[in-house]
């Protein structure tokens, strides 16, 4: 029997923006939160959840597919999920062709029949997640959110996409690119 492996497609951040990430991070350090470190941080394309290791290599076939042609992201802007009254996920935004990506991606996976995403596609890198916030500390955290949220970070160019392993640890996960398309 095949062992289960965590899987996501995502588009990988500019290494140059893990400073700028993590000087942003160090502006919530007063509140209970867990951050992702500066390195992994990563825009999620769709998560697949387990799945049976065997099929990566048909993923990856189906995935070499993609049509979707490169293009410039710009990196930048504060919010939460799902909403300020109520913040589990700091996220950072992005602008770029990500919703085209995204509904290529889902087209390529539909003969594997993974969940819809219920949510409407939002391209975003989580940057920390909401522990808890006592009442004051809530409003403390979104004024600094309402403060930051039109920080910029940088543009890129997004001209690739990667299927990941993401191993859960009590240090955090630990990701692993098993394959990795050029679009072109």
């Amino acid at each position: 029997m095949n062992a289960l492996i965590r899987t996501f497609i995502a588009v990988e951040l500019n290494p140059g923006f893990a400073e700028k990430i993590r000087e942003l991070q160090s502006r919530f350090s007063g509140f209970d939160l867990k951050f992702v470190d500066p390195e992994l941080v990563h825009i999620t394309l769709k998560f697949l959840g387990n799945v049976d290791e065997s099929k990566v290599s048909s993923l990856s076939a189906a995935l070499d597919s993609i049509t979707c042609e490169p293009f410039e992201a710009k990196i930048g802007g504060l919010g939460v999920f799902p909403k300020p009254s109520n913040p589990r996920v700091l996220w950072l935004g992005s602008t770029g062709n990500f919703r085209a990506l995204h509904d290529n991606v889902e087209k390529l996976l539909e003969p594997f029949k993974f969940e819809k995403d219920d949510k409407e596609f939002t391209a975003h890198a989580t940057l920390a997640r909401v522990k808890y916030l006592k009442k004051d500390q809530k409003t403390a955290f979104i004024n600094t959110v309402k403060e930051l949220k039109d920080t910029e970070i940088g543009t890129m160019c997004v001209n690739k996409v990667l299927l990941k392993k993401s191993t859960l640890t009590p240090k955090g996960p630990i990701y692993e690119t098993l394959h990795t398309v050029y679009m072109d």
